[in-house]
């Protein structure tokens, strides 16, 4: 099983977008989250070419078409922007998260790249085992439905993906203290959440929690094409 952190995306403060490719035991390829829309990269966009997911993918020897599932842990445009790249896969998503986007302003830009009619979703609700070694942890806050992901990896223990419930490294409070910000629906939620993953995070004996968006951070992280095993 390996776990490759993929950059979709660098800010100019450094902030990164990240997406994952987990590659699990028995073969599957299992994609977490996509990136922002095609026309944001290369001549003409915000982002180099390279950083597209499909190019990043491309680096480990996979197409759209090796994709078998895509976990959507929320619909902001960072994460769900090249959706409909992967026509083939099976979209997993919180069911309150897919209900609410459907009348939420912030997810309507793009809504033509996550609700192509092409694209399959599965919904479900709260914690669940995917597939063996991959958790979805709900974690609304940031939105409505949001979740996180745990990966057991063989190797390097269990790798907790925060996403956008913890966006930052958080040890300089307690997730109740935590700053929140302007894209935080609903602060209070957000915080219960972190503490709900930094209480997963002890327990399950987390060695290495990804933030979602922590420029600090970032470039000390393996990114693909090198890997987590």
């Amino acid at each position: 099983m390996r776990l490759y952190i993929m950059q979709l995306g660098l800010g100019g403060s450094g902030s990164p977008v990240p997406g994952y490719l987990v590659q699990t035991d028995d073969g599957k390829n299992v994609l977490i989250d996509s990136g922002y829309p095609e026309d944001k990269y290369g001549e003409g966009g915000d982002y180099p070419a390279e950083d597209w997911v499909v190019n990043r993918l491309a680096e480990i020897g996979l197409t759209p078409d090796d994709i078998d599932i895509v976990i959507c842990t929320h619909l902001d445009v960072d994460h769900a922007g090249s959706h409909d790249s992967f026509p083939d896969a099976e979209f997993v998503v919180q069911e309150t998260h897919l209900d609410a986007a459907r009348t939420m302003p912030r997810f309507q830009s793009i809504r033509s790249h996550w609700e192509d009619p092409r694209l399959n979703y599965r919904t479900v609700s709260g914690d669940v085992e995917l597939l063996p070694g991959i958790e979805l942890i709900e974690s609304t806050g940031h939105v409505p439905g949001h979740q996180a992901v745990l990966v057991r990896l063989p190797e390097t223990g269990p790798v907790l993906l925060a996403i956008d419930a913890m966006p930052f490294d958080i040890t300089a409070f307690t997730p109740e203290t935590r700053p929140t910000g302007q894209y935080d629906n609903d602060p209070d939620g957000t915080r219960r959440s972190t503490r709900k993953l930094v209480d997963l995070a002890e327990r399950e004996g987390v060695t290495l929690t990804v933030h979602g968006h922590d420029a600090g951070k970032w470039p000390g992280l393996k990114k693909s094409p090198d890997y987590y095993a």
